[in-house]
């Protein structure tokens, strides 16, 4: 059933995309910090195979309240790695096992390219008269730029 909360089919649609495309990168930023935390080695093994431990944790947490705040919107959420490789604006590197700092490094990379695209989603979202979805967004944005900071830290 469409949900009737005084936003046009509209705007809920440019929402539902903009939050599909976040889903998406969020997936990719999990599988990456995944696959980092499964391969990470060296003598801060086990401080960092817990630091990426508690990232994808949290990722978990907001891929989940993504997936939701689309249905609460009215429409399915994407799910098949195909779906979230055609829109996430985040790269893989297949075949690469950087050490720990180029580890950071990327994810931090792409830490960094969330935290841009969410401010442009949340103008967005505030142009498209959803108040919700910008506060649901800043939410992710605020807790993105935390992490960010963390990894920051380790690389200076």
């Amino acid at each position: 059933m469409k949900p009737e909360i005084g936003i046009s089919d509209k705007h809920l649609h440019k929402n539902v995309h903009l939050l599909a495309i976040l889903l998406a990168d969020e997936m990719v930023l999990y599988i990456k910090t995944r696959k980092f935390h499964w391969n990470v080695s060296g003598e801060s093994f086990m401080e960092l195979h817990k630091l990426f431990e508690k990232q994808y944790s949290g990722l978990e947490i907001t891929i989940d309240a993504i997936a939701e705040r689309i249905n609460q919107l009215g429409s399915k959420t994407i799910g098949t790695m195909k779906e979230f490789m055609d829109l996430t604006r985040l790269k893989e590197n297949p075949d690469a096992y950087p050490n720990q700092k180029d580890m950071m490094k990327e994810l931090l990379h792409d830490y960094d390219t969330v935290i841009i695209e969410l401010r442009k989603d949340i103008d967005e979202s505030s142009k498209n008269k959803d108040t919700g979805t910008t506060d649901f967004l800043t939410g992710i944005l605020q807790n993105h730029k935390a992490t960010a900071w963390i990894l920051r830290r380790y690389l200076n």
